[in-house]
């Protein structure tokens, strides 16, 4: 075997179609692109969502909603998370730093504390043991009794 002997397996390689070649190559006349129509001529492009002069669809779907630019988006944290990080660590007070720490939260976040905490595997809640002064953006009425019944603080920025 040498290398200019080397050849691609039979059936393997197929040439291009020679397009707008003349007639005898079966892709003469019209170059395969049929009679007539937009798509005939040269400089054709098709709109982006265009269906053919049909209604398109995100012109048939209806608009509904809104966003508010001023709005400003939480980044949720359950009190379940605090009385972890309570345990694990032995904190007496969490901040914005603390989550920031524990990668719990990036820089521009801004954190809302929910009073959401799941039952264990046994059925039991799982609640805050210590007082824990909690200072971060935001609180739900649920997570300031339950930081509140524990004898902790709960501080807005």
């Amino acid at each position: 075997m040498k290398l200019h002997t080397l050849k691609p397996q039979e059936g393997s390689v197929k040439s291009g179609k020679r397009i707008a070649r003349g007639q005898g190559s079966g892709m003469g006349g019209t170059s395969t692109r049929g009679h007539k129509g937009a798509k005939s001529r040269s400089g054709y492009s098709r709109k982006i969502g265009f269906e053919g002069g049909q209604m398109p669809l995100q012109r048939r779907v209806p608009k509904f909603g809104f966003k508010s630019r001023n709005r400003v988006e939480f980044k949720a944290l359950n009190v379940e998370t605090i009385i972890k990080l309570v345990a694990d660590k032995g904190l007496t007070k969490i901040d914005f730093e603390t989550l920031l720490s524990n990668g719990l939260a990036s820089k521009k976040d801004k954190v809302k504390v929910l009073g959401h905490i799941k039952p264990n595997e046994n059925g039991d809640i799982a609640s805050l043991s210590s007082a824990v002064e909690v200072e971060l953006h935001a609180f739900s009425k649920s997570a300031i009794e339950l930081i509140e019944k524990a004898g902790g603080k709960a501080v807005t920025i």
